[in-house]
């Protein structure tokens, strides 16, 4: 797997080699970032958020790296504005509508996707979140939601109620016991349509019976 994963990123950085847009990117602190690339628009869904827009082409780049290049140090840079991001966004969550003790779930990848890839950029995001909270809000989790199937890919299909019949029963959930009334918050790179959080969300809610469950992404 490993050797597989090398020989991917070797491939890709002989045919895109990384610009120097991008290592001036590594070289930036999560303040910069924040200050460069604009907030996400708004999501047309109460339960789902996400920091930076994905318009902007500093943000596209960045996420692309982590997605594609497993880039460990944009990983981190975004992640830090990230975790702030998450932790305003619940405090009120928290007092009103008691979400407290929420387990961190990342959307998960098919079979055969990690396979290629060798590894879930949604998983290295939720453990840097893990890492930098270091169990004082959240607990991290990677084992609730499985891709049960291969879909069609999602990238080329811009209409939501097309991406939702895609999605439709692709996730199962495992370990539903620690499910059960539970808090969960989904976390994802890039929200686009929603459809994706929005099944996700639907299979965690009502095959598993979690409490409630908040959507996160990088970007929209």
């Amino acid at each position: 797997m490993k050797s597989s994963y090398k020989l991917f990123g070797f491939i890709l950085d002989f045919l895109f080699p990384r610009a120097e847009r991008i290592i001036s990117i590594q070289n930036m602190s999560a303040d910069e970032l924040v200050s460069k690339i604009p907030r996400a628009r708004e999501i047309d869904d109460d339960e789902s958020r996400a920091l930076f827009d994905y318009r902007n082409e500093l943000a596209k780049q960045a996420i692309w790296e982590i997605k594609y290049r497993k880039n460990e140090k944009l990983l981190s840079a975004f992640c830090e504005p990230f975790y702030e991001f998450i932790l305003d966004e619940l405090a009120d969550k928290a007092i009103f509508s008691d979400f407290k003790n929420p387990i961190l779930v990342p959307i998960p990848s098919s079979k055969k996707r990690l396979k290629e890839r060798g590894y879930n950029q949604c998983e290295l995001i939720v453990k840097e979140l893990a890492r930098i909270d270091g169990g004082k809000n959240f607990t991290p989790s990677k084992n609730f939601l499985e891709k049960a199937e291969d879909s069609p890919s999602q990238t080329s299909v811009k209409n939501r109620a097309r991406r939702l019949r895609n999605l439709k029963g692709c996730f199962k959930v495992i370990s539903s016991d620690e499910v059960v009334d539970a808090n969960i918050i989904l976390i994802d790179d890039v929200i686009t349509t929603g459809a994706t959080m929005s099944e996700a969300k639907k299979t965690l809610l009502d095959a598993a019976g979690a409490r409630q469950v908040l959507c996160f992404a990088l970007a929209h």
